[in-house]
């Protein structure tokens, strides 16, 4: 049994992660930011904590993680306010990290996006490109720090049923279901081969357990 902290536990695939995890006998904290939230992360088997990550320090979200084995980041401002973005995309997400190092929650898996990076090439008047930046920050900073990190990048989210099946590597960002990227994060908590791996992934024909290990 694992310890897991989902920050971002109230998001569409975050939901959907919970029951897998807790089905499979793992200890699942979901931080939600609202507390009218709480009722349904505790009605998917998790430990509601209440907590706005942009507003702790990296003392204070050490404290959050003190105890957990592993992080799942999966939070998102949702576009709309550039300097919202940054505060949670990039400045509270850095902080997570730095936090995790201190609170030796050594396990740390980001939610990204197909194609994130400082090549994006989304233009700076497009909607789309505050988030651009602040992912490619964040995970940048991820891959300097001495955590055990796993970067997923899935293409253009759907509301599908999950096929349990996905294509890694793809030159080409297409569609994937929420349910698969839950089940994908799951797998790779449970697979020690993606650790230090940025996994870029498209609905597709490999099952997901053999999808992702190197």
């Amino acid at each position: 049994m694992s310890r897991i902290l989902i920050i971002g536990g109230h998001g569409r695939v975050a939901r959907l992660l919970t029951p897998l995890l807790v089905a499979r006998g793992d200890d699942v904290s979901a931080v939600v930011r609202n507390v009218d939230h709480t009722a349904d992360v505790e009605s998917d088997g998790a430990t509601a904590v209440v907590a706005d990550v942009t507003q702790l320090d990296r003392e204070a979200l050490a404290g959050l993680l003190a105890g957990h084995d592993a992080v799942v980041w999966s939070a998102g401002a949702g576009g709309g306010d550039a300097a919202r973005t940054y505060a949670i995309d990039r400045d509270a997400a850095i902080r997570s990290m730095d936090a995790a190092q201190s609170a030796g929650a050594v396990r740390y898996v980001m939610v990204s996006y197909f194609g994130a990076g400082s090549e994006h090439g989304v233009p700076a008047d497009d909607a789309f490109f505050a988030y651009a930046e602040a992912k490619a920050a964040a995970d940048e900073h991820l891959r300097a720090t001495g955590l055990d990190w796993t970067i997923l990048g899935p293409s253009g989210l759907t509301l599908d049923p999950p096929t349990g099946r996905i294509d890694v590597g793809g030159a080409e960002s297409r569609t994937v279901a929420r349910a698969d990227v839950a089940a994908v994060i799951a797998a790779v908590l449970d697979e020690p081969s993606t650790i230090r791996r940025t996994i870029e992934f498209n609905t597709g024909e490999t099952p997901i357990a053999e999808a992702v290990r190197a």
